[in-house]
């Protein structure tokens, strides 16, 4: 008789699944790969730096008795972008779910001289550009059916600091292109979905920062949230009991009030 342990695959709502992740080695985007591999899919997932945090990833899923892919691709060059797509493709020998994570915050008021102009390109190449090239790349590839998910913010709604508005900017960008992708694959029956996190305890953005007890208290839980509980809203949009559901921001911010 087959027995399962708690650190083995068990419930495999995406068994025979394939799912790229854009950032995947580090805080959300590597917490989205362990729990898509746990739910059964094979998954490849796009690193820029930090390799052995990669490895890392990967050694962690096959510990699970599931299969990762890391492929290093630098998500503001657009040829990048899609060469990963394509290897995964490759790789795995299907496509089932992208799920775009992969992000950079670089803040600056309108008016401040000093701007960091060249941050700030690089934050629409990688928050904007990036996420359109894994789409244009995924979707002749994507079986009908599949899920496209994209990791925005809730500022994209809502903005309560100062300095972040070009951030913001390019994940309200992502969100009203997950509406236009949503008509333009809907044929196809392939679902494409944003979610918009509040505070998550990150390297980014620790639960022990500067401004951590602000932001606490700017939701009706009083916390940050785990990057798991970002992970386990993205296999749901993923998974089969999501398929009517498109075109959907869904924010992921323990009640933020601001």
């Amino acid at each position: 008789m087959n027995t399962t342990t708690d650190n083995t695959l068990s419930n495999l709502p995406l068994q025979g699944k394939v799912a790229i992740v854009t950032g995947g080695s580090r805080g959300i985007g590597a917490a989205i790969v362990k729990r898509l591999a746990r739910d059964g899919a094979k998954v490849a997932f796009s690193y820029a730096a930090s390799p052995d945090r990669a490895k890392q990833v990967v050694g962690e899923v096959e510990a699970l008795g599931g299969q990762a892919l890391a492929i290093r691709a630098d998500q503001a060059k657009a040829d990048e972008v899609a060469t990963m797509v394509k290897q995964a493709h490759a790789h795995f020998g299907r496509l089932d779910i992208l799920v775009n994570s992969a992000g950079v915050f670089v803040t600056g008021k309108v008016d401040d001289a000093e701007a960091d102009l060249a941050g700030f390109e690089r934050q629409i190449d990688v928050n904007v550009k990036g996420v359109a090239a894994a789409v244009r790349a995924a979707a002749p590839l994507m079986a009908d059916g599949g899920r496209v998910v994209s990791i925005g913010t809730t500022g994209a709604d809502r903005i309560a600091f100062a300095g972040v508005a070009d951030y913001v900017a390019s994940k309200a960008a992502v969100a009203a292109y997950t509406r236009g992708w949503a008509r333009d694959l809907g044929a196809r029956q392939i679902t494409v979905n944003v979610i918009q996190p509040g505070a998550i305890d990150t390297e980014m953005n620790p639960d022990s920062g500067a401004f951590a007890e602000t932001l606490k208290t700017m939701a009706a839980l009083g916390r940050y949230g785990r990057p798991d509980e970002i992970a386990a809203a993205v296999v749901f949009l993923a998974g089969p009991d999501a398929a009517y559901i498109t075109g959907a921001t869904l924010n992921v911010d323990g009640g933020q009030i601001a």
